[in-house]
């Protein structure tokens, strides 16, 4: 079988695929590149999930991409149009042509005579397999299992005469018009399900074992919206975007300095969205802020949903199912006719894919991030993993940049292979999130890379700190190995490129 080469392979047509592909087509044009996507369409994670009123919990302005901005009067920026961004963006850029759809990417080898990948893939439609070949090999497959939700095992399912269906699985055709519903979980899920399904269904009840920070924001930027009155719409969106992200990164700095007084902050806001009846040790987290992602509330629906009787929240765990619905430990009633198990994401790194240096299986718990962006002792390979405290795109900009930078330095000093190699013993034995504590990151921190004391190998979650890294510290750094051999700043720093604007 003859494998199809190119110089740069991307799995995975999501936001960070998509993103990294646009800047290699815009900033190493003379590169053959290609996208291999298992689904059938593109938008990774928005493709993915259909469930009510899905959206992300970051602004459109900071959610999209730098190189194209995103103008609405919105601010959250709900699933379907992220979706549609994604595609958009594709066609834009010249790359929706370039995404080989269907293919599950099983195996990826290195081989260190010929300096290529070869990827082992499984066309899912027609159960055949193809073999592409590449210099430099991206994986942008996301962080979780796009085949297995997180589901627990709950005494008495089987007797439960109703429906039980879980977010990853929303079937198209589901209709909960004026029945009880209850869901389990309080994530950003459970939050965006609870107003969007009580619009219509009879009662909307949310059953979690503990609360979350859950936060009102404005749908709409009237600030951004009064200043297109007197300026270029370009204007706005750089203002916004550096404002947007400055409160953020504030909010979270803040929330790890101060936490006790972050958490009187966001409970004082919470209190504020509730009425008199409500009972604040359902809203009362048992974890400081930013230990787990703040829930946002766009103009506050979670809480009027609750204020207007058509949801309400209970803090419990689960003794059983019953026929008509579930029993809490604390004997607890609730009746419903639809379940929706809430429950979180089931880990895997690389979409599952087994990796191979010159034959021999890598794990990457054994190993760690460089730049947060690439593996330690893996050649030609960058990984894209957003941020837990920020907008996910912010990383896939910068990341896709760096490795344009890269690219470019090794062309220009002929250079075939780059290997982030650790020759100081940086690493200790902490994984890149153990400080991040929803359940999903926790039941699966055993499969995460490792991180370093300090340095390139020691992830910090900060934008601002990354995106000096990554585009304007040096690409030859005592780090990196080139070609077999570190090469020395005096022959190749003089030949450095900085990054595209």
């Amino acid at each position: 079988m003859t494998a199809q080469h190119f110089d740069v392979i991307i799995v995975g047509a999501g936001l960070s695929g998509i993103g990294s592909a646009c800047h290699i087509a815009r900033e190493c044009p003379d590169k053959s590149l290609a996208i291999l996507e298992r689904r059938e369409r593109m938008g990774g994670t928005w493709d993915l999930f259909r469930y009510p009123g899905i959206r992300s919990d970051s602004d459109m302005t900071s959610f999209g991409f730098n190189f194209k901005p995103w103008f609405s009067e919105k601010v959250l920026a709900k699933g379907p149009d992220i979706r549609q961004y994604v595609v958009d963006t594709a066609e834009e850029y010249g790359i929706k042509d370039k995404v080989h759809f269907g293919l599950k990417i099983t195996n990826a080898d290195w081989n260190s005579q010929q300096q290529l990948w070869t990827l082992t893939a499984t066309h899912e439609p027609s159960g055949q397999t193809q073999t592409f070949t590449c210099n430099f090999f991206n994986n942008c497959t996301g962080y979780f299992n796009y085949d297995k939700g997180y589901q627990p095992e709950f005494e008495g399912t089987e007797d439960f005469k109703g429906q039980i269906v879980h977010p990853q699985y929303w079937p198209e055709d589901l209709d909960y018009s004026g029945k009880k519903v209850a869901i389990i979980g309080s994530g950003a899920t459970a939050v965006t399900l609870l107003p969007a399904m009580a619009k219509t269904a009879a009662h909307v009840t949310m059953l979690q074992r503990s609360p979350t920070y859950i936060m009102a924001l404005p749908d709409t930027d009237k600030i951004a919206m009064l200043m297109e009155k007197f300026l270029p719409k370009s204007w706005v969106f750089k203002i916004t975007r550096k404002r947007n992200i400055l409160i953020q990164r504030g909010i979270y700095l803040a929330s790890m300095r101060w936490p006790n007084l972050m958490r009187r902050f966001f409970l004082k806001q919470a209190s504020k969205q509730l009425d008199s009846a409500s009972d604040m040790r359902n809203f009362t987290p048992n974890y400081s802020p930013w230990e787990q992602r703040l829930c946002a509330a766009p103009d506050g629906d979670f809480f009027e949903s609750l204020k207007a009787g058509n949801a309400s929240v209970m803090t419990d765990r689960i003794e059983r199912f019953t026929e008509q619905g579930i029993v809490t430990i604390s004997g607890k009633t609730i009746d419903a006719d639809i379940v929706v198990t809430a429950t979180g994401l089931e880990l895997q790194m690389m979409g599952g894919l087994e990796m191979r240096i010159d034959g021999k299986l890598t794990q990457l718990s054994e190993k760690m991030t460089y730049k947060s962006i690439m593996i330690q002792d893996i050649p030609n390979f960058t990984w894209i993993f957003g941020y837990t405290n920020a907008p996910w795109t912010l990383k896939c900009d910068i990341a896709g940049r760096y490795l344009c930078r890269l690219i470019k330095h090794m062309d220009a000093n002929n250079l075939k292979v780059a290997t982030p190699k650790d020759l100081y013993s940086n690493g200790v034995d902490t994984g890149v999130l153990d400080d991040f504590t929803p359940g999903y990151i926790q039941r699966a921190k055993h499969l995460m890379p490792r991180q370093g004391k300090s340095g390139p190998w020691k992830i910090e979650m900060h934008y601002g700190k990354d995106k000096k890294m990554l585009l304007d510290g040096p690409i030859v750094d005592g780090v990196m190995h080139f070609d077999g051999a570190i090469a020395s700043t005096s022959e190749i720093e003089a030949n450095t490129l900085s990054p595209a604007a």
